[in-house]
């Protein structure tokens, strides 16, 4: 029987036969030749399209491509500017910006870094382990974990080399005088932006312009390329205040002294340049530290001399005087009969601490008697006395430029009745603040005129506005000098060497709309007499040991004046210099 030949043996039969190899049946292909045309045409237009987008990608769309790699690698970094110095008129340095850096994180790449050392990072940022993990369990992919940390701090954290953990350079405001200035020069937030005083009255021209450059960056964060800079930064311009640092410091420490020594409340303190308006020292108590403000009140952050306003009491005297004197109402040495020391209008009644008998108008002055001051004001229309209320800056906004200053109240005239005028011309029914009364001393100190005042070094004299006559301005200091004499209210406000004169203001203080028996003490003077070139002006609020401004304002007032004229050069006018105190003190009226 014949086997049939297959496979191999078939081939190699069929190739000794003189078949052709492609003739073979194995190799034979069952498709029709169209299909393979169509799979070259196929591959031939997925290429084109290929390089179609090829084309599109790489030379028509190359702007949009480069947007979206800048906007996944590249960074534009913020280039911090310094802010501007702060300085005293003499250049000493009150408020400065020191290199700090902030520590910032990318939650998710710090994820897997070791427990000791996120510890160690904890201990270095002064927290708790559960507040930086807390931190870190952000969803964000960028976290700051500390501000204005301080350089060596940062090195440290540097050094721990933890994945994810970055620094930032900032600047932290350092202030050299502390609490004795803090009222004065303020402070800023952790963005460097003002947010009292001066530091927030000038801070536009402190702050500067930042600056920016463009780089790329890896995905740990890291600065692989510069691209180049976008704007440069432009540093703030350096402030120099009109504040004398050691004026201030004396200021500063007697106001704290006088606060102990008779448990006030709180107290204030301005000193005026009377030739050229400059604020020379400004102090609050309570007060605070700006360079440690973890815990602060409200009662230390309160620039009481600005910002509270308060009856001046017996310190309002001198311009209803002086109003008469201008107006020839009145001569110095007109009289006017304050006994019984009781004197009613409608269904008041107004009164002196004491019954003073026929006083002249200098007298009424030197003894502070309300009955002779309320008489000489009713000899005046209402709105006389406002006017000059208002002229001298009463119940008008402050405008130099420090925030927070008050306008004060003093009510339109044509509402007032006869007891009201009366109370208003010894300062009751009328509020200021301390630095409006210190200004409105001005017109006494400076022959009748008065100027603005600056918290900025000045470099002109300004103008000022005319007021009283220089006849009366005259009158009126030799008026106040007499209150500081042994027979007047504030014999100590004397100085050794100095004529000086001011006026002393005790008053009721009201709460709640009524008049309360608490305190509010205040002294306004000026030196040398002869020829003034400061105006003091103190505030002692709710003194419980002792409540008279003689005896708790005028003291603080004769050391300032002191010290402040010394430090001033200004020669002595006087050759007395032994103080004359009564044992008793005249009580001024209330």
């Amino acid at each position: 029987m014949t086997r049939k030949a297959t496979g191999t043996g078939a081939s190699r039969v069929a190739a000794s036969k003189g078949v052709p190899f492609s003739a073979n049946p194995v190799l034979a292909t069952r498709l029709p030749a169209w299909r393979s045309r169509v799979v070259l045409f196929a591959l031939f237009a997925a290429f084109l399209a290929l390089a179609g987008r090829a084309l599109w990608l790489q030379g028509l769309s190359t702007d949009f491509l480069q947007k979206q790699g800048e906007s996944r690698y590249a960074r534009t970094l913020e280039l911090p500017a310094t802010r501007g110095k702060i300085t005293d008129r003499n250049g000493q340095v009150l408020a400065s910006s020191v290199p700090v850096k902030a520590i910032w994180a990318i939650p998710d790449d710090v994820a897997d870094a070791p427990t000791e050392k996120l510890r160690q990072l904890a201990q270095l940022l002064d927290m708790s382990d559960a507040e930086l993990r807390k931190k870190l369990d952000s969803d964000r992919n960028f976290v700051y974990l500390k501000r204005q940390v301080e350089q060596d701090t940062s090195d440290k954290i540097v050094r721990l080399g933890i994945t994810g953990i970055e620094t930032r350079k900032e600047y932290k405001r350092f202030y050299p005088e502390g609490d004795v200035m803090a009222h004065v020069v303020g402070f800023t937030n952790v963005e460097d932006a003002g947010q009292d005083g001066m530091e927030l009255s000038s801070q536009k021209s402190l702050v500067g312009m930042t600056g920016s450059r463009r780089v790329i960056k890896d995905r740990l964060g890291r600065v692989v390329e510069d691209i180049g800079a976008v704007r440069e930064p432009h540093d703030g311009k350096d402030l120099t205040l009109s504040i004398d640092s050691k004026i201030q410091f004396i200021a500063f420490s007697q106001l704290k002294e006088a606060v102990e020594k008779h448990k006030a409340k709180a107290g204030g303190i301005i000193v005026l340049d009377v030739k050229t308006g400059e604020v020379l020292a400004l102090a609050n108590l309570p007060s605070y530290n700006p360079n440690n403000r973890a815990i602060l009140t409200g009662a230390q952050l309160r620039n009481r001399v600005l910002t509270d306003t308060f009856e001046p009491g017996s310190t309002l005297k001198p311009f209803t005087v002086a109003l008469a004197l201008d107006t020839n109402r009145v001569t110095p040495s007109t009289t006017f009969q304050t006994s019984p020391g009781r004197m009613t209008i409608g269904t008041a009644t107004i009164g002196d601490s004491h019954a003073h008998g026929l006083l002249s108008v200098s007298q009424i002055i030197q003894k502070s008697s309300n009955i002779g001051t309320a008489k000489i004001a009713l000899q005046m229309p209402p709105q006389d006395m406002w006017e000059m209320f208002t002229t001298v800056g009463f119940g008008q906004q402050p405008r130099f430029g420090f925030p927070g200053a008050v306008a004060g109240r003093v009510r339109p005239y044509k509402s007032w009745r006869p007891i009201e005028q009366a109370t208003m011309s010894y300062g009751h029914g009328i509020s200021v603040s301390l630095i409006q009364l210190a200004r409105a001393y001005m017109i006494f100190a400076r022959n009748g005129d008065i100027i603005p005042l600056s918290f900025q070094k000045m470099h002109d004299l300004p103008v000022g506005q005319r007021v009283i006559s220089e006849k009366t301005a005259l009158q009126m200091r030799g008026m106040l000098e007499s209150v500081v004499s042994p027979e007047g209210t504030a014999p100590k406000a004397q100085v050794p060497g100095y004529r000086v004169g001011g006026k002393t203001g005790t008053a009721y203080k009201i709460v709640h709309g009524k008049y309360v028996k608490e305190y509010i003490g205040d002294f306004v003077g000026f030196a040398p007499a002869s020829n003034p070139r400061i105006i003091v002006a103190v505030m002692i609020d709710e003194p419980t040991s002792g409540h008279l401004a003689g005896d708790v304002a005028a003291p603080v007032f004769a050391t300032v004046a002191a010290n402040a004229l010394r430090a001033m050069n200004v020669a002595p006018d006087s050759s007395v210099t032994n103080i004359i105190i009564p044992a008793d003190s005249i009580e001024e009226s209330m």
